[in-house]
């Protein structure tokens, strides 16, 4: 097994493994695995998915995933960590909206298994730049830091651009009826930080429908109000801010639309059952979590 440790908040394995042992890693953010060679199966959630050279999946930021190998197998983990986000020194890139695409990655994409990557000229892109991450890394000097940086930055660029094509959006079926919701989806989760695009005159006005029949229509193709799986999308941010930046109280409240700290602070315990602080201090996704798989 090869570990390399570029900077603290980012690790990066390559490794070679004839049976999979379940890793000893919690995941706060995710995880991107690429298939090196071999074939097996991936399980999330009791879901099981082949996997074989080239492809590529997301982890889920907690422990509830596996590998059954069947042939030997070359993994290469690169790990999006919570201390990753919260640095902020030595970075000359825009890391708020670098931590929002990441932030966006994790908050809609449905931890089921599957390979993510819908482009074959995106996988490539991936795979080279994986590649170059890992030889940085063994060579790792004093500028290395942003390099790697910014090779991470466009790696979610095109894990969003694949995200946003597949079906792994916060949807309950990928046979949805109506095209329209996806892209709805897509539109509503894109702009949580901008409550007065999220209205309905405003969808109405983007999906060319009546405003009378946009709720409906939310309602009918997801089984969810409009406002609840609003509300539920910003509290997903929520905590993604919570554990994963120094964002305050204050700052979360007033990006994602609440009145003040109190009202965030109530609808948050609505539906997570905690407290913001007992939250932080639990340190454990709610609303992101998904049941324990089988190791």
């Amino acid at each position: 097994m090869e570990v390399l440790q570029a900077i603290k908040p980012l690790d990066i394995q390559e490794v070679r493994l004839d049976m999979w042992e379940q890793r000893p890693i919690k995941n706060n953010f995710f995880e991107l695995v690429l298939i090196k060679d071999g074939n097996g199966s991936q399980c999330i959630n009791y879901n099981e998915y082949k996997y074989t050279k080239g492809d590529i999946f997301l982890l889920p930021p907690l422990k509830c995933h596996s590998f059954t190998i069947v042939e030997p197998t070359t993994f290469i983990f690169l790990k999006f960590s919570d201390a990753f986000f919260k640095t902020t020194s030595k970075i000359t890139i825009d890391r708020n909206a670098w931590f929002k695409e990441a932030a966006y990655i994790l908050s809609n994409y449905n931890q089921i298994p599957g390979d993510i990557i819908t482009s074959n000229v995106d996988r490539k892109y991936i795979t080279n730049l994986v590649d170059m991450i890992l030889q940085e890394s063994r060579n790792f000097s004093e500028d290395s830091h942003n390099l790697i940086t910014s090779l991470m930055t466009s790696i979610l660029e095109l894990l969003m651009r694949n995200i946003k094509k597949s079906i792994f959006l916060d949807s309950t079926s990928n046979s949805l009826g109506d095209e329209r919701i996806g892209k709805m989806l897509n539109y509503i989760n894109e702009h949580l930080d901008k409550p007065a695009l999220l209205k309905v005159e405003n969808l109405a006005a983007v999906f060319n429908m009546s405003s009378t029949y946009v709720s409906e229509f939310f309602k009918k193709q997801m089984n969810l109000s409009l406002r609840e799986y609003i509300i539920k999308a910003k509290l997903k941010l929520v905590e993604i801010r919570l554990l994963n930046s120094d964002y305050t109280y204050t700052e979360i409240a007033d990006e994602l639309g609440f009145t003040d700290v109190s009202h965030l602070s109530k609808t948050f315990k609505r539906y997570s059952g905690s407290t913001l602080k007992e939250f932080k201090q639990n340190g454990e996704y709610q609303l992101l979590k998904r049941s324990v798989c089988s190791a």
